[in-house]
């Protein structure tokens, strides 16, 4: 009995003899690709056919490692400049406290150069903050009564003088500076050695001085120093006070108008040296002799 396929179903040769002409051409082929290259154009032909694909394959990736790179990137550099910024910050802000302690020992140095000059007992104080009066000129320094301040007490700074104690507290004074409306100040003028008063003249810009009531005729120029005369028994005498600034002489009056110009750091002053009064400083009175009244009514 013929069990053959029938022709409609023949499939050509057999499974194994594919096999094994296939597997005898790979070899072939290996072995003629090692020893005369002759695949080598046709790999050629192909990786340049295929590259346009590979090419644009590869663009996604790249665009995206692209993205992430700058993305990083901008993060580092908001970052690198953010601390180049508190560095530059900081930098700033000790170069301005160098310069402040820079200033303020100078002014230190000065001011206790003047404190040994004097003769007068003194506490030295540090200028708190402006006082809370519209209608005045002061100053709150952070020595009071316990210290030794008294109201009356002379203030000066390391230019000359600042003010005068008007209210001393426990812990705290209250000072009245020169270009306060009602402050005055007996002065001597350097040159001449002409006294008069100072008052005070407070103005939008921190406020000047003014000599009053010098006639038209009076010896003073401009650039002149005046000091103070140390009659009133409150400052001791020869301290700069103020510096005159400006004259002005009119026709129509009598008296001229003398501007001056405080020599203390007006709004400015940190480091101050409050003085004891020169009044406290001299010997009491002696008192009255009642016996030699007595004795003269006796007679």
């Amino acid at each position: 009995m013929d069990r053959s396929p029938p022709p409609f179903f023949k499939q050509g040769q057999s499974a194994v003899s594919k096999m094994a002409f296939f597997s005898a051409l790979a070899v072939f082929l290996m072995v003629a690709d090692t020893r005369f290259k002759i695949t080598q154009p046709l790999r050629s032909a192909i990786v340049t056919a295929l590259q346009p694909a590979e090419w644009l394959a590869r663009q996604p990736f790249q665009a995206y490692e692209s993205a992430t790179q700058y993305l990083d990137g901008m993060v580092e550099l908001k970052s690198s400049e953010d601390l180049a910024r508190k560095r530059s910050a900081e930098l700033a802000q000790r170069a301005n406290k160098v310069e402040q302690l820079t200033l303020e020992n100078n002014r230190l140095r000065h001011l206790l150069g003047l404190r040994e000059q004097l003769d007068t007992p003194s506490v030295a104080a540090e200028v708190l903050y402006d006082a809370a009066d519209p209608y005045a000129r002061r100053v709150v320094i952070d020595k009071g009564s316990v210290h030794g301040v008294e109201a009356g007490s002379p203030v000066i700074d390391e230019s000359g003088v600042l003010g005068q104690v008007v209210r001393a507290h426990p812990l705290v004074s209250e000072v009245s500076l020169v270009t306060d409306r009602e402050h005055a100040v007996p002065v001597l003028n350097a040159r001449t050695g002409s006294r008069n008063v100072l008052y005070g003249e407070p103005t939008a810009q921190g406020g000047t001085l003014e000599l009053r009531f010098m006639t038209g005729s009076a010896d003073v120029q401009q650039g002149d120093l005046l000091t103070t005369s140390g009659v009133d028994g409150i400052y001791p005498a020869g301290l700069p006070v103020a510096t005159v600034d400006r004259i002005e002489r009119r026709g129509e009056s009598t008296f001229a108008r003398i501007y001056c110009l405080p020599r203390a750091q007006i709004d400015a002053a940190r480091h101050v040296l409050v003085l004891r009064p020169t009044g406290s400083q001299l010997p009491p009175r002696p008192p009255p002799e009642e016996a030699a009244v007595r004795k003269g009514g006796r007679k």
